[in-house]
């Protein structure tokens, strides 16, 4: 049976999530979607601003001002099982054989852990994790992105970075984003990142965007590129307005459903 911090951890969680999703949460909306009384939740808003994830107002909480991102522990947290089933339909668009770029995010490690039954792969990455993951993989080859170490999620940025991805033509690129807007822009919180990004859908055949649904309608500053720099969009539910935006620039949805 789970300990009380263990439910108060998995509602913090679809706390955030739902925060994302939305923008905003009430405290009634919470206190009945989650089944626990108001004052549960509002203990919980006040953990969560506390740990500067959530912004508290009147009558429920807001997301952060979108200049900063959740740190890594947080954002893997958030929409595991999402995450994972859109790394397994991302993973089956790769064919043995082929060459790709995975760059930094939770998504694109939960693709890098469907890879790795894959034959004849060549793998190169900027994420650190993903090395972790697929370094010593029979049939995977791994070559790491030189460059600054990022300590707070181990990702390889800046001018080093760069050069290093423009020695590469791939087949595929698997990339993540933290915030699209629902024309389509894919949307960033480091300048940094945004550039080795960008770098990496240049330097790809065909590109690949995983993404979970709360990153929908998420603010964030920098701007990666929009939709006709992209080919396939994996995601576990899309909106209506974001849908329409992928079938005008041909990119391909699809769409795993929620877990």
């Amino acid at each position: 049976m789970s300990q009380p911090a263990d439910l108060a951890a998995d509602r913090h969680r679809r706390i955030l999530e739902l925060a994302r999703q939305t923008g905003s949460v009430s405290v009634d909306a919470l206190a009945s979607a989650l089944g626990v009384t108001p004052q549960t939740i509002r203990k919980d808003l006040n953990d969560l601003a506390a740990r500067a994830m959530l912004s508290r107002v009147h009558g429920g909480a807001v997301v952060t001002s979108g200049v900063g991102n959740l740190d890594h522990a947080t954002r893997a947290a958030v929409a595991a099982e999402a995450k994972a089933a859109i790394g397994a339909a991302a993973a089956r668009l790769v064919p043995d054989g082929a060459s790709l770029f995975v760059n930094i995010g939770t998504t694109t490690e939960a693709v890098a852990r469907a890879l790795v039954s894959h034959r004849e792969l060549m793998v190169i990455t900027n994420n650190l994790n993903v090395v972790d993951i697929l370094a010593g993989r029979d049939g995977v080859e791994v070559i790491a992105a030189g460059g600054r170490v990022r300590a707070s999620d181990r990702a390889v940025v800046g001018a080093l970075a760069m050069d290093f991805i423009r020695g590469f033509r791939v087949d595929h690129a698997v990339i993540g984003a933290s915030a699209i807007d629902r024309d389509g822009t894919l949307l960033d919180f480091d300048v940094e990142e945004v550039r080795v990004s960008q770098t990496i859908i240049a330097h790809a055949r065909k590109v690949i965007l995983v993404a979970d649904a709360s990153k929908i309608g998420r603010p964030a500053p920098v701007r990666i590129a929009g939709l006709d720099h992209i080919d396939y969009l994996v995601i576990d539910r899309i909106d209506p307005e974001l849908l329409r935006a992928c079938r005008d620039a041909e990119v391909t949805v699809i769409e795993t459903g929620a877990p």
